[in-house]
């Protein structure tokens, strides 16, 4: 028998790299010739790529918070998965927390916003139900829709009585099962925002619960930035994703709802289950983040701010003002998208090019995001450069 597997990876040590991997240099290289192909780049330049949309990353309140945390003991590792031994005091001090803030009845603290939206859609909605999903949604919902035993069906974008229709004429088919409205309050790649209180009523009319991805609006609107969803906290058929890596500054996702919810994902939920705990000091971070959203609104105002600005000096060179922080401008190609992203970069301006799939074919653009990073003399300075990189 060892004389067999000597044998094999002897075998296998003759062949050459190129043969073992050859459909994926072959996918690779297709990539490439659409100008698609990806890599990965160190952060250089003036910040208009990232979700730090409040400049609290580097807070140096997020970093004394996590130097008492470690002070009192908090460890930086959690040891295994919450149901072992990695459930610490912070974890659930944050859950309480947030709880309490956004007017949930329950919070669980998830490792990522993707582990929570796969946990989500795929745990939730049972065999017989009915998901609903706005065309637009991220990609961790469509994973977590991959993996439902449920039926599912999009709507058009932000469009409530699409929305309505699909649930209706699944009742009409004579379907007894619950439905599930899934969307997200704020776009992150066309930067628009979902009309909200249209959403709830739809639930309301089909007896459906909300699932609502918060990721982008958490921080930056609503009351003490408990973002756009904040008057359906609360309610017995709305669950909320609030993401902590984006406004917050930190890592991680919040799951907000009815206590029965938490309950069933830590029972049946599989990325929860089965993944090692958040780092305790990240909880720490991110309790102290919640408390600034309340305690610095100042931080809001500027923001708010700086995109009334940027809307109108990026609009001269086709930016679409959305109303929110993130403004695209569209370029279609996807050749003329990098061109042009690669441009900016090289004058300093850290602005990213996005293409497809992350978006729709033939929408390939720059994603402006506007965080306290920068300031107007920042957007004054891109806004120049931008026009010079398009001509």
């Amino acid at each position: 028998m060892l004389g067999g597997l000597r044998g094999l990876m002897a075998e296998a040590s003759t062949m050459s790299g190129t043969s073992l991997w050859s459909a994926h240099t072959a996918d690779l290289a297709a990539l490439g010739e659409r100008a698609r192909l990806r890599s990965l780049s160190a952060r250089k330049g003036i910040d208009f790529a990232s979700n730090d949309y409040l400049g609290m990353s580097s807070s140096p309140r997020l970093a004394r918070a996590v130097q008492d945390a470690i002070g009192r003991g908090v460890p930086l590792g959690s040891g295994g998965s919450r149901l072992l031994r990695g459930n610490d005091p912070e974890h659930e001090l944050l859950e309480e927390e947030a709880a309490r803030f956004f007017g949930s009845e329950s919070a669980l603290f998830f490792s990522a916003g993707y582990a929570a939206n796969v946990a989500l859609l795929s745990t939730l909605p049972q065999r017989g139900d009915l998901i609903v999903y706005d065309e637009l949604v991220h990609a961790s919902m469509h994973e977590g829709l991959r993996l439902t035993r449920a039926t599912s069906v999009s709507a058009a974008h932000n469009d409530p009585q699409s929305f309505n229709d699909a649930a209706r004429e699944w009742r009409a088919k004579g379907n007894k099962g619950r439905i599930w409205l899934a969307f997200e309050t704020l776009y992150s790649m066309d930067g628009d925002i979902a009309p909200v209180a249209e959403m709830a009523a739809v639930a309301e009319r089909h007896h459906a619960i909300m699932l609502i991805d918060e990721a982008h609006a958490t921080g930056v609107f609503g009351r003490d930035g408990r973002g756009l969803a904040c008057d359906l906290d609360g309610r017995p058929d709305t669950i909320v994703l609030r993401t902590c890596g984006k406004a917050l500054g930190c890592e991680g996702a919040l799951v907000l709802g009815p206590k029965i919810v938490r309950d069933f994902l830590v029972n049946r939920g599989r990325p929860f289950i089965f993944s090692t705990a958040p780092s305790p000091l990240v909880a720490a971070a991110v309790r102290k983040a919640i408390c600034m959203l309340a305690d610095e609104p100042d931080r809001r105002d500027a923001l708010h701010d700086l995109v009334a600005h940027a809307e109108v000096v990026l609009g001269r060179h086709g930016a679409i003002a959305t109303g929110s922080q993130i403004l695209p401008l569209i370029l279609h190609e996807d050749a003329r998208t990098m061109a042009v992203a690669s441009a900016l970069q090289a004058k300093g301006f850290d602005v990213r090019g996005i293409r497809p799939p992350t978006v729709p074919q033939g929408t390939s653009r720059l994603r402006i995001s506007l965080t306290l990073n920068a300031t107007r003399a920042d957007v004054d300075a891109l806004a120049d450069a931008l026009g010079h990189a398009l001509r």
